[in-house]
Protein backbone atom coordinates (compact mmCIF):
# COMPACT_ATOMS: atom_id res chain seq x y z
CA UNK A 1 0.00 0.00 0.00
CA UNK A 2 2.95 2.22 1.18
CA UNK A 3 3.11 3.01 -3.22
CA UNK A 4 -0.21 4.22 -3.32
CA UNK A 5 -1.18 7.79 -3.97
CA UNK A 6 -4.48 9.56 -3.21
CA UNK A 7 -5.97 12.83 -3.16
CA UNK A 8 -8.40 14.39 -0.61
CA UNK A 9 -10.21 16.95 -1.97
CA UNK A 10 -11.89 19.35 0.70
CA UNK A 11 -9.30 17.61 3.64
CA UNK A 12 -8.68 20.97 5.58
CA UNK A 13 -11.38 19.82 8.57
CA UNK A 14 -14.06 17.85 8.71
CA UNK A 15 -15.18 14.49 7.37
CA UNK A 16 -11.74 15.35 4.59
CA UNK A 17 -9.06 15.63 7.24
CA UNK A 18 -10.90 12.21 8.96
CA UNK A 19 -10.35 10.85 5.89
CA UNK A 20 -7.08 12.15 4.66
CA UNK A 21 -5.90 11.07 8.33
CA UNK A 22 -7.18 7.78 7.65
CA UNK A 23 -5.61 6.99 4.26
CA UNK A 24 -2.53 8.07 5.52
CA UNK A 25 -2.93 5.58 8.66
CA UNK A 26 -3.16 2.51 5.50
CA UNK A 27 0.40 4.29 3.98
CA UNK A 28 -1.66 6.62 1.28
CA UNK A 29 0.92 9.20 0.27
CA UNK A 30 -1.70 11.32 0.65
CA UNK A 31 -2.75 15.39 -1.26
CA UNK A 32 -4.62 17.58 1.16
CA UNK A 33 -6.86 20.19 -1.41
CA UNK A 34 -8.86 22.66 0.38
CA UNK A 35 -9.55 26.21 -0.62
CA UNK A 36 -8.31 26.51 2.93
CA UNK A 37 -4.82 26.61 2.57
CA UNK A 38 -3.78 27.19 5.98
CA UNK A 39 -6.30 24.26 7.24
CA UNK A 40 -4.89 22.12 4.41
CA UNK A 41 -1.10 22.87 5.25
CA UNK A 42 -2.14 21.83 9.11
CA UNK A 43 -3.72 18.91 8.39
CA UNK A 44 -1.07 17.92 5.82
CA UNK A 45 1.95 18.17 8.18
CA UNK A 46 0.66 15.51 10.76
CA UNK A 47 1.59 13.03 8.21
CA UNK A 48 4.37 14.51 5.52
CA UNK A 49 1.49 14.90 3.25
CA UNK A 50 1.38 17.92 0.26
CA UNK A 51 -1.05 20.27 0.61
CA UNK A 52 -2.51 22.39 -2.31
CA UNK A 53 -5.10 25.18 -2.53
CA UNK A 54 -8.49 24.78 -4.75
CA UNK A 55 -11.41 26.08 -5.27
CA UNK A 56 -13.43 22.52 -7.29
CA UNK A 57 -15.81 25.56 -8.84
CA UNK A 58 -12.74 26.70 -11.22
CA UNK A 59 -11.55 23.97 -13.86
CA UNK A 60 -8.25 25.24 -14.06
CA UNK A 61 -7.26 24.81 -10.38
CA UNK A 62 -8.46 21.16 -10.17
CA UNK A 63 -6.89 20.23 -13.29
CA UNK A 64 -3.42 21.91 -12.09
CA UNK A 65 -4.29 19.75 -8.72
CA UNK A 66 -4.48 16.10 -10.67
CA UNK A 67 -1.59 17.10 -13.07
CA UNK A 68 0.76 18.15 -10.21
CA UNK A 69 -0.01 15.04 -8.16
CA UNK A 70 1.14 13.20 -11.39
CA UNK A 71 4.33 14.57 -11.88
CA UNK A 72 5.22 14.30 -8.00
CA UNK A 73 4.39 11.28 -7.66
CA UNK A 74 3.70 9.23 -10.91
CA UNK A 75 0.73 7.92 -10.73
CA UNK A 76 -2.54 8.07 -8.64
CA UNK A 77 -4.90 5.67 -7.07
CA UNK A 78 -7.43 6.94 -5.05
CA UNK A 79 -9.51 10.19 -4.85
CA UNK A 80 -12.38 11.00 -1.84
CA UNK A 81 -14.24 14.20 -2.39
CA UNK A 82 -15.30 15.89 0.42
CA UNK A 83 -16.11 19.61 -0.54
CA UNK A 84 -19.12 20.78 0.07
CA UNK A 85 -21.66 23.96 1.29
CA UNK A 86 -24.80 24.10 2.22
CA UNK A 87 -27.68 27.01 3.31
CA UNK A 88 -31.13 27.19 4.48
CA UNK A 89 -33.83 29.21 3.37
CA UNK A 90 -37.31 28.94 1.60
CA UNK A 91 -37.75 28.53 -2.00
CA UNK A 92 -39.53 31.91 -2.47
CA UNK A 93 -36.68 33.96 -0.06
CA UNK A 94 -33.86 31.94 -2.06
CA UNK A 95 -31.51 34.04 -3.37
CA UNK A 96 -30.60 32.89 -6.76
CA UNK A 97 -27.32 33.50 -6.55
CA UNK A 98 -26.56 31.78 -3.30
CA UNK A 99 -29.13 28.82 -4.77
CA UNK A 100 -26.55 28.76 -7.20
CA UNK A 101 -23.33 29.03 -5.42
CA UNK A 102 -24.45 26.07 -3.43
CA UNK A 103 -25.04 23.97 -6.52
CA UNK A 104 -22.15 25.35 -8.22
CA UNK A 105 -20.08 23.62 -5.32
CA UNK A 106 -21.84 20.50 -4.77
CA UNK A 107 -22.85 18.89 -7.69
CA UNK A 108 -20.78 21.05 -10.53
CA UNK A 109 -17.80 21.00 -8.27
CA UNK A 110 -17.97 17.39 -8.10
CA UNK A 111 -18.36 17.18 -11.92
CA UNK A 112 -15.23 18.79 -12.48
CA UNK A 113 -13.18 16.81 -9.86
CA UNK A 114 -15.06 13.79 -11.33
CA UNK A 115 -13.98 14.94 -15.10
CA UNK A 116 -10.68 15.68 -14.05
CA UNK A 117 -10.05 12.69 -11.32
CA UNK A 118 -11.56 10.12 -13.71
CA UNK A 119 -8.51 11.32 -16.35
CA UNK A 120 -5.74 11.15 -13.72
CA UNK A 121 -6.67 8.06 -11.84
CA UNK A 122 -4.63 4.65 -12.64
CA UNK A 123 -7.04 1.82 -14.27
CA UNK A 124 -7.95 -0.26 -11.72
CA UNK A 125 -8.29 3.12 -9.18
CA UNK A 126 -11.38 4.55 -7.17
CA UNK A 127 -13.31 7.67 -6.67
CA UNK A 128 -15.66 8.55 -3.67
CA UNK A 129 -17.95 11.47 -2.90
CA UNK A 130 -19.49 12.76 0.27
CA UNK A 131 -23.46 13.23 -0.98
CA UNK A 132 -26.06 13.29 1.75
CA UNK A 133 -29.02 11.98 3.21
CA UNK A 134 -30.68 15.03 1.77
CA UNK A 135 -30.36 13.36 -1.62
CA UNK A 136 -33.22 11.39 -0.99
CA UNK A 137 -34.79 13.03 2.22
CA UNK A 138 -36.44 16.04 1.33
CA UNK A 139 -35.30 18.96 4.00
CA UNK A 140 -37.45 22.36 4.33
CA UNK A 141 -34.98 25.15 2.93
CA UNK A 142 -32.76 22.85 2.02
CA UNK A 143 -33.50 22.96 -2.00
CA UNK A 144 -30.32 23.85 -3.45
CA UNK A 145 -28.62 21.38 -0.94
CA UNK A 146 -31.00 18.73 -1.35
CA UNK A 147 -31.02 19.23 -5.69
CA UNK A 148 -27.38 19.24 -5.66
CA UNK A 149 -26.68 16.06 -3.68
CA UNK A 150 -29.64 14.34 -5.28
CA UNK A 151 -27.77 15.33 -8.45
CA UNK A 152 -24.58 14.11 -7.47
CA UNK A 153 -25.75 10.60 -6.29
CA UNK A 154 -27.23 10.10 -10.02
CA UNK A 155 -23.32 11.81 -11.15
CA UNK A 156 -21.95 8.69 -9.43
CA UNK A 157 -23.76 6.23 -11.15
CA UNK A 158 -23.40 7.70 -15.04
CA UNK A 159 -19.55 7.89 -13.76
CA UNK A 160 -19.32 4.18 -12.67
CA UNK A 161 -20.59 3.04 -15.78
CA UNK A 162 -18.59 5.46 -17.73
CA UNK A 163 -15.44 4.22 -16.17
CA UNK A 164 -16.29 0.80 -15.32
CA UNK A 165 -14.31 -0.20 -18.69
CA UNK A 166 -10.95 0.95 -17.05
CA UNK A 167 -11.95 -0.86 -13.72
CA UNK A 168 -12.11 2.78 -12.00
CA UNK A 169 -14.79 2.23 -9.46
CA UNK A 170 -16.72 5.27 -8.45
CA UNK A 171 -19.18 5.09 -5.52
CA UNK A 172 -20.43 7.78 -3.04
CA UNK A 173 -21.11 8.13 0.96
CA UNK A 174 -24.63 9.97 2.24
CA UNK A 175 -24.13 10.84 5.51
CA UNK A 176 -26.72 11.64 7.73
CA UNK A 177 -25.94 14.41 10.89
CA UNK A 178 -22.22 14.49 11.31
CA UNK A 179 -21.31 17.36 13.70
CA UNK A 180 -18.29 19.22 11.14
CA UNK A 181 -18.04 23.14 10.57
CA UNK A 182 -20.42 22.58 7.54
CA UNK A 183 -23.58 22.27 9.91
CA UNK A 184 -21.98 23.57 13.30
CA UNK A 185 -23.66 26.82 12.96
CA UNK A 186 -27.43 25.01 12.15
CA UNK A 187 -26.77 22.56 15.25
CA UNK A 188 -26.61 26.14 17.18
CA UNK A 189 -29.90 26.20 16.96
CA UNK A 190 -31.89 25.34 19.93
CA UNK A 191 -34.06 22.55 18.68
CA UNK A 192 -32.69 20.98 15.30
CA UNK A 193 -29.63 18.08 17.14
CA UNK A 194 -32.42 17.00 19.34
CA UNK A 195 -34.83 16.76 16.20
CA UNK A 196 -32.56 14.84 14.35
CA UNK A 197 -31.07 12.20 16.90
CA UNK A 198 -34.94 12.01 17.88
CA UNK A 199 -35.21 10.80 13.86
CA UNK A 200 -31.95 8.35 14.00
CA UNK A 201 -33.16 4.92 14.83
CA UNK A 202 -29.48 4.58 16.34
CA UNK A 203 -29.89 7.48 18.14
CA UNK A 204 -26.67 9.78 18.32
CA UNK A 205 -25.09 11.82 15.42
CA UNK A 206 -22.32 10.03 13.62
CA UNK A 207 -18.83 11.06 13.46
CA UNK A 208 -16.16 12.20 10.84
CA UNK A 209 -14.44 8.85 11.73
CA UNK A 210 -17.30 6.78 10.74
CA UNK A 211 -18.00 8.28 7.35
CA UNK A 212 -13.47 7.98 6.84
CA UNK A 213 -13.96 4.45 7.35
CA UNK A 214 -16.26 3.62 5.25
CA UNK A 215 -13.89 5.91 2.36
CA UNK A 216 -11.55 3.50 3.59
CA UNK A 217 -13.63 0.38 2.61
CA UNK A 218 -14.44 1.87 -1.03
CA UNK A 219 -11.36 2.47 -1.54
CA UNK A 220 -9.94 -1.23 -0.91
CA UNK A 221 -9.87 -4.33 -1.98
CA UNK A 222 -12.37 -5.71 -0.06
CA UNK A 223 -14.79 -3.28 -2.03
CA UNK A 224 -13.36 -4.56 -5.08
CA UNK A 225 -16.92 -4.83 -6.86
CA UNK A 226 -18.64 -2.54 -5.50
CA UNK A 227 -19.58 0.34 -7.89
CA UNK A 228 -22.13 2.89 -8.39
CA UNK A 229 -22.93 2.80 -5.00
CA UNK A 230 -24.71 5.67 -2.70
CA UNK A 231 -23.57 4.27 0.74
CA UNK A 232 -26.20 5.17 3.19
CA UNK A 233 -24.40 5.94 6.49
CA UNK A 234 -26.87 7.62 9.42
CA UNK A 235 -28.00 5.44 11.81
CA UNK A 236 -31.29 4.84 10.09
CA UNK A 237 -32.64 8.46 9.76
CA UNK A 238 -33.54 7.70 6.42
CA UNK A 239 -35.86 5.19 7.46
CA UNK A 240 -38.20 8.33 9.52
CA UNK A 241 -38.31 11.99 8.88
CA UNK A 242 -36.08 14.60 8.60
CA UNK A 243 -36.38 17.71 10.83
CA UNK A 244 -38.42 20.81 10.11
CA UNK A 245 -35.71 23.30 10.07
CA UNK A 246 -37.69 26.39 9.50
CA UNK A 247 -40.08 25.07 12.38
CA UNK A 248 -36.61 25.23 14.64
CA UNK A 249 -35.56 28.94 13.00
CA UNK A 250 -39.18 30.43 13.28
CA UNK A 251 -39.02 29.41 16.76
CA UNK A 252 -35.93 31.58 17.66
Amino acid sequence: MSEHVAVVVGGASGLGRATARAMHAQGYRVTVADRDIEGATAVAAEFGGTATAVDVTDEAQVEALFSDVLARHGALHAVVNTAGTSGLSPIVEHDVAHWRKIVDINLVGAFIVLKHAGRALADGGVLVSITSLNARQAGAGLSAYCSAKAGLSMLTQVAALELAPRRIRVNAIAPGLVITPLNEAIGKIPGITEDYVENTPLGRPGTPEEIAAAAMYLCSEQAAWITGEVLDINGGAHLQRHPNLQKHLSAR
